[in-house]
């Protein structure tokens, strides 16, 4: 099958991006000017879920600056205008990589606008909006995807591949499952692949697909879209159809099966697609965030069919594995550039040593020392490297967790975890409850209902509550106040002596 290619069109036009009222204000100050750099004019061959990524601004003052990211499809857009569809906001870095397919056949326009964080003066220099254009595979009769979705699900990827996936021992387990998972249909089953975010579990399974593709039928997909596709599927009455699409698979590859988690109805239906295709006797692959056992709130005959298959992890990267990455991941950026400035050995020891999280983010910080490079002719010393990568080695070093929250506050206020996570409503655990919800909202990256779950499995809408009662003492309440920043500061920096 032929590779699919992402071709951009760059269309280089200077917006001017109306102020609001605080710009406008006597004194107001905007953030410095900056280019957008990847994904790169003419690029092919990227990923249908690319990773944007933007020169840095600054305050003129020393103020933080955060960014929000556009994209909309180019037919939406008047000629000459600004998408006005927010896709991301509040980015914190200069990258960022979209996690939902963007469609097939399709052209978008996007730009990204700078803020002074608090404040409403945004950038109004030098951005520029670009086009890109996907362009699907001529040949897809070998990949199953549901042609009324509004993301074309056909999603595997050329780029991520066993040819381009470094091996190290955090990972060798799962490449050497996957492998033979290709090389025997049907034995290991399922194969389900665990490890925390940004560890190569997608890329895996992403593999698995393109190698299994020329002979068999394939459906990549991941569990947040199936459960969408089956609540689709039952208010249209088309639940045949839906059925149909994922039980005439011969490889069946789900990711992300953690967000089925609490969901009775989908996990049923589920539990008769697995079942359908075992004894059609085509192959199951599945990845989740943690292991079968840990899976909480799910049917225990689907851990139990889970547990039955090969249970593979993939640990937390070494220097040795993150090193190997960097330096494979240059190479293939010089194929598309090949008139970047490689950062030498010391400064790749420097990033494989301090990034510590995930790949993903590892990644992030060689983008970054790439376009410092780029924009001033040089590679950074170690110095300038560490204020490029200031923020990013700050969360490194101080990896925030919902456990290491809970564990604060508790500690904080003189109560236990399991009292919090109870559901008695005293109080005295009421209030630390809701101000570790509004903790994990605003430090991690966990949706509403994954803080519900993690907080003993209460509903979205809890959180919601939690967050908005927080905010509103946090703006009368000095005290209150006082003691988020107090709880921030020693999750975030691990001061225990201001706590």
């Amino acid at each position: 099958m032929k590779i699919s290619k992402l071709i951009l069109f760059l269309i280089p036009i200077t917006i001017l991006v109306s102020c609001s009222k605080d710009d406008t204000n006597e004194g107001a100050v905007n953030p410095s000017s900056f280019n957008l750099l990847f994904v790169s004019n003419n690029a092919t061959g990227v990923s249908f879920t690319p990773t944007f990524t933007w020169e840095e601004s600054t305050g003129p003052n020393g103020e933080s600056v955060t960014y929000d990211l556009y994209i909309q499809k180019a037919n939406e857009v008047p000629s000459g205008s600004l998408p006005t569809q927010l896709h991301k906001s509040g980015i914190t870095t200069n990258t960022y990589t979209v996690t939902n397919a963007l469609l097939a056949t399709t052209q978008y326009k996007w730009y990204v606008k700078a803020k002074i964080s608090g404040g409403g003066n945004v950038n109004s220099n030098n951005v520029l909006d670009k086009n890109i254009k996907i362009v699907k595979e001529s040949k897809t009769s070998n990949v199953s995807f549901i042609e009324d979705s509004p993301i074309n699900y056909s999603r595997l990827d050329p780029n991520k591949n066993f040819e381009n996936f470094v091996i190290g021992k955090s990972n060798n387990l799962a490449y050497q499952a996957s492998q033979k998972v290709c090389e025997q249909i049907a034995h290991y089953n399922p194969l389900f692949i665990y490890g925390e975010i940004g560890m190569g579990k997608t890329h895996l399974l992403n593999a698995i697909g393109l190698k299994m593709r020329e002979n068999n039928k394939v459906m990549f997909i991941s569990a947040e879209r199936f459960m969408y596709h089956f609540i689709k599927s039952i208010r249209s009455n088309e639940m045949v159809k839906f059925k149909d699409s994922f039980r005439t698979s011969d490889l069946f590859i789900i990711d992300d099966i953690q967000f089925v988690i609490g969901k009775e109805a989908m996990q049923e239906e589920f539990f008769h697609t697995f079942n359908a295709l075992i004894d059609k006797g085509s192959q199951i692959v599945i990845s989740s965030d943690r292991a079968p056992i840990k899976l909480t709130k799910i049917q225990e005959r689907i851990k139990s069919r889970f547990s039955g298959g090969l249970v593979v992890d993939i640990q937390q990267s070494d220097f040795d594995l993150r090193l190997s990455i960097l330096k494979s991941k240059i190479n293939e950026i010089k194929k598309s550039f090949p008139n970047i400035i490689e950062p030498n050995e010391d400064l790749l020891n420097f990033i494989a040593s301090e990034m510590k999280i995930n790949i993903r983010e590892t990644i992030g910080a060689l983008n970054r020392i790439i376009s410092f490079s780029g924009i001033y002719n040089k590679s950074p010393s170690i110095s300038e490297s560490k204020i490029i990568l200031k923020d990013l080695i700050n969360y490194s070093e101080n990896y925030v967790t919902i456990e290491n929250i809970k564990k604060t506050v508790c500690d904080y206020f003189k109560i236990n975890v399991s009292e919090m996570l109870s559901q008695r409503r005293s109080r005295y655990l009421v209030r630390p409850r809701q101000i570790a919800m509004y903790l994990t909202k605003n430090l991690t990256s966990k949706s509403l209902p994954d803080i519900g779950r993690e907080f003993s499995g209460r509903d979205h809408t809890t959180v919601i509550h939690s967050v908005k009662t927080i905010d509103k003492l946090k703006g009368r309440d000095e005290e209150i106040t006082k003691v988020i920043e107090k709880l921030k500061n020693k999750i975030l920096y691990k001061n225990h002596d201001e706590v």
